[in-house]
């Protein structure tokens, strides 16, 4: 026994020295002193070498999206690397088609600038600024959602399309260790730009939105940048079909509304797929969009709805609402927000009905 207890003891000791070893090697590999950064045709300039690509941008006050924090789970923040960079990871290849690969194209949180990089960003991400706002007021939607109108500074004229989303910053709170963001569509119009409003939904032991819920006050203030995203309703005759689930609707009010200041005339049906009735909000801002716009329709439906809903509307899943809602999809278009799995399955399910793949859009995140 004691000669098992001895080799276990060993064993543990050389783990903590190989486990030492490594850290004293990263941290000799990654924080290699200044390096030089060129971003497009720009002028080289001196960064910190070892930090993540997405970090060093940042702090130049440079933002590319970047909806999971950092964390290379949402696949946002791509760009074009040059030279540098190091080999493609494991975790960037599950968002990275053979095409952006043979391209250079990286997830800029996975690249750490361990020597002289180049890169290459879209133009229109260099004109994407940071802003502080102020919480000017929180409605609650439901048991779990709740609306925020955020206002900006004296004289700042916020611009963006209807479908786009920002990215706030969560500051650190209860033994965060530093700062995060995350993406949220904008709700409002785009006429009103000294505010936008957003639509968050408190998500399990979700950073963002634990904040948002239960420690944002009217009054506070909070940095976001933006605005970002190629979600916006495309300027064509096609018959649209919008679909969204949980807080999915809020690109959509923005779109309406837009669509009704503008006296845009197309022929569109929104599917909001949720739970039970107390899941539903905002159903007289739909009430008012389809007298306002043309062609519009509202379809909420409940997957499983309460004994007591009274409900006499849709049942099932969204996508299931969907596929009998429709026969032949050919020359649509779809616009979809969601949670990644609820887009998935309405991709799929809007491809076999006819819908072209390169006339669905959406943002996942």
């Amino acid at each position: 026994m004691g000669d098992v207890l001895t080799a276990v003891g060993v064993l543990v000791g050389l783990g903590a020295i190989l486990a030492l070893i490594l850290v004293m090697a990263e941290r000799k590999l990654v924080h290699s002193g200044p390096v030089r950064l060129t971003i497009n045709d720009a002028d080289p300039v001196e960064v910190p070498g070892g930090e993540p690509l997405l970090s060093v941008l940042r702090e130049r006050k440079i933002f590319v999206p970047s909806a999971c924090g950092g964390r290379g789970s949402c696949g946002l923040c791509k760009v074009t690397v040059r030279s540098g960079g190091g080999p493609v990871l494991p975790t960037e290849i599950p968002h990275l088609s053979p095409e952006e690969i043979e391209e250079r194209v990286r997830l800029a949180c996975q690249v750490k600038v361990r020597g002289d990089t180049a890169i290459e960003i879209p133009a229109h991400l260099l004109e994407v600024e940071e802003y502080e706002v102020r919480v000017e007021a929180i409605e609650e939607l439901t048991y779990d959602i709740r609306r925020l109108r955020l206002a900006f500074g004296p004289g700042v004229a916020f611009r963006f399309r209807a479908g786009q989303y920002v990215q706030i910053e969560t500051p650190i709170y209860d033994g965060l260790g530093e700062p995060v963001y995350r993406a949220y569509s904008i709700s409002s119009p785009p006429q009103g730009t000294g505010a936008i409003e957003l639509i968050i939904r408190k998500v399990p032991r979700g950073i963002c939105t634990t904040y948002v819920h239960e420690l944002l006050l009217v009054g506070d203030r909070l940095t976001l940048n933006g605005p970002y995203g190629e979600f916006y309703l495309r300027d064509t005759p096609a018959e649209a079909v919008f679909i969204g689930g949980g807080s999915g609707l809020a690109p959509f009010e923005s779109m309406l509304a837009d669509m009704a200041e503008r006296g845009i005339r197309k022929k569109v049906t929104l599917f909001f797929g949720a739970v039970a009735r107390r899941d539903l909000y905002d159903l007289e801002r739909f009430a008012a969009h389809e007298k306002a716009v043309p062609g519009f329709r509202f379809v909420p439906a409940l997957s499983d709805p309460a004994p007591d809903d009274g409900w006499d509307g849709e049942t099932g899943l969204i996508t299931e609402v969907v596929g009998r809602s429709y026969g032949d999809m050919a020359g649509m278009e779809a616009y979809l927000c969601g949670s990644p799995g609820m887009i998935d399955a309405c991709v799929r399910v809007l491809t076999a009905k006819g819908v072209a793949e390169d006339s669905i859009f959406y943002d996942k995140f």
